[in-house]
């Protein structure tokens, strides 16, 4: 993924999936408001306290008005304690409740994400999701209190001149000079900030792939390799991390500079004009604290106009990916209550997105309600593709891909994977419980379909014999069980729920004969009358099927009852007498694996 396409160069008004939560936060943010006013107001009372103290007080030893002064700025005080304490509260609470809404939205997006558009690395898009605490940081932080507060300068540069009169040119120089210089450094922090969070997006790819496969990195001694991708990905991204914090510190260090300065020049000319008896002391003092609270904003302005950067490029980020159209119809897609599991291809041509070749070459066959089909083939012949192309996965280039005699392209997809049990070539668990891992927080799977779909795929035979079987804790991707044990836990979630469909690829390859033997003798009562699509090298496995689909070079070459396909591949006679042999429990010959058979039978063709 380039920069370019990571993060557009212009962006739009705000999108409906951010917008939307914060205008149905719009009351707590007009509180925040109200309470950010009271609390400027307020501010005015410590240098009015100070200007009638020493203006009116000292001069007349009047007690009896400091004591009544001072119980009216301690009310205040606490006043204003109260409202900054609310100001915060009802702020984290706008956050909360934004964080959780669009966290909630972009989670779904990118379930529904269409994998034939996906961009980006695992460890991009992951980088991507993190970008979303920037957005919950500039929205549920000092930064709207910051916007709030800026409209009050001009009420302080007011109360200023009342006081002071000629005092409020410093201040009312200086700020626009510091908003000024806030705005001229925003194209190079803008620059620097996509570059900074590219190159953090780089860098979590290259963890999250050492980390994910750790084993095969330290197996194959790919950690040189990974370390120098992971020192050069720090390097790039310090060196822009650095430039943006010193562009950034610019417009920082201007409004300190700015604050010292309307100090000290409303010191300076304060005292010119009390040697002209045109200010009071007491006014010079309350125009110097006023001064400083006037510019005290601007320096919450200049990181306000940094972190608008970096929201702004979070935001960039995460709105390509919402940009992305999700997988099913955007609106009126049909949801099945039953399928009866008839399927069918009609002239279907399908490339991987970036692939120079496709995958499926106008391929057709229909498959009755409760067939059991397999599909042989060389390496990259088009099997696993069409298993996915059935589950929805991926949507056709051309041609149909129906259920029931609708396409699939109108179904929702979560509701049709719910009628299709799916073990797919490579057995993926989560992270969590085996219980979890086979119900998969399904409603109608409870504990005694978990068992029962345990016990015919093999799982009940290790778990079962330990004392938190189905609540031992896997850590990710089922790491520390066996290839045939994280098959079996697939399978087993496959079965769960007696879907109509099932749709295994390569389900036994990590298992032993033994192994595969017992369980194709439960799978075959579990699979009467249920549509089968099985996906498979091993010879075996042939039992459970009744029809052939033999694919080559993503085109069907043949198409037929299992024991006449076999015989055709094998040029012999010998494929039903050992499909009888092994249903009849005698011990099942030698037989050459199907690619190498269906290799030699296309090249003579």
């Amino acid at each position: 993924m380039t920069e370019e396409t990571i993060i557009p160069e212009r962006e739009g008004r705000f999108a409906n999936w951010l917008a939307e939560p914060m205008l149905a936060n719009k009351s707590t943010y007009f509180k925040v408001a109200c309470a950010a006013m009271m609390i400027n107001i307020f501010g005015l009372a410590t240098s009015l306290f100070t200007m009638t103290v020493y203006d009116r007080v000292v001069p007349n030893n009047a007690t009896a008005s400091l004591i009544a002064l001072s119980i009216g700025l301690f009310i205040v005080i606490v006043f204003d304690f109260v409202l900054r304490t609310l100001r915060a509260y009802f702020l984290d609470i706008a956050g909360a409740q934004i964080d959780k809404e669009i966290g909630d939205t972009i989670f779904q997006r990118m379930l529904r994400i269409r994998l034939d558009l996906k961009k980006g690395s695992t460890g991009m898009l992951t980088g991507l999701m993190r970008e979303l605490e920037t957005l919950r940081d500039f929205f549920a932080s000092a930064t709207i209190t910051a916007i709030v507060d800026v409209p009050f300068i001009l009420l302080t540069l007011l109360v200023i001149f009342l006081i002071g009169g000629p005092v409020v040119l410093v201040p009312a120089i200086l700020v626009p000079i510091v908003i000024g210089v806030g705005l001229a450094t925003q194209p190079a922090l803008d620059r620097m900030s996509r570059k900074a969070m590219t190159q953090g997006l780089l860098k979590q790819t290259v963890l999250v792939e050492t980390i994910g496969g750790l084993e095969t990195v330290k197996a194959t001694s790919a950690g040189d390799l990974l370390s120098k991708r992971w020192l050069e990905s720090i390097r790039q991204h310090s060196d822009f991390s650095l430039r943006q914090r010193l562009v950034g510190a610019i417009s920082v260090n201007a409004a300190a500079a700015a604050q010292m300065l309307s100090y000290a020049g409303v010191v300076i000319i304060g005292v010119n004009m009390i040697q002209s008896q045109s200010l009071s002391l007491g006014g010079l003092i309350a125009c110097s604290i006023l001064s400083g609270r006037c510019v005290a904003p601007l320096g919450q302005i200049a990181s306000l106009l940094s972190r608008i950067t970096m929201t702004r490029t979070a935001y960039r980020q995460i709105n390509e990916v919402m940009q992305v159209p999700s997988e099913g119809p955007e609106t009126g897609a049909l949801s099945l209550k039953e399928i009866k599991g008839a399927i069918e291809f009609k002239d279907v041509s399908f490339r991987y997105p970036d692939a120079a070749e496709r995958a499926l070459h106008n391929i057709s066959f229909s498959i009755k309600p409760g067939e059991r089909v397999a599909l042989l083939g060389r390496v990259g012949s088009g099997k696993s593709t069409v298993a996915r192309l059935v589950l929805g996965l991926f949507p056709p280039e051309d041609g149909l891909v129906m259920i029931d005699g609708i396409d699939i392209r109108q179904l929702e997809p979560h509701k049709l994977r719910e009628h299709v049990g799916a073990a797919l070539q490579e057995s993926v668990l989560l992270s969590g419980t085996v219980r979890e891992n086979i119900g998969l927080g399904r409603a109608d799977v409870d504990d005694s379909e978990i068992v029962r779909a345990a016990t015919i795929s093999g799982t009940h035979q290790f778990m079962g014999k330990i004392t938190n079987g189905y609540d031992l804790r896997l850590a990710d991707r089922g790491e520390g069980l066996s290839g045939g044990q994280r098959q079996s836990i697939a399978i087993a979630r496959a079965i769960a729920g007696r879907p109509p469909v099932f749709v295994l690829d390569e389900p036994t390859s990590a298992m032993d004969a033994q192994t595969e033997a017992a369980l194709l003798e439960r799978l075959e009562k579990e699979m009467a009358g249920k549509t089968l699509i099985l996906v498979t090298h091993r010879p075996p496995m042939m039992r459970l099927v009744n029809r052939i689909i033999l694919l080559d070079g993503g085109r069907v070459v043949a198409d037929g009852p299992r024991d006449a396909v076999l015989e055709k591949i094998q040029g012999t006679g010998q494929a039903s007498s050992k499909i009888v042999a092994t249903r009849s429990g005698r011990k099942k010959p030698d037989t050459p694996p199907p690619s190498d058979v269906i290799s030699s039978v296309q090249d003579e063709k």
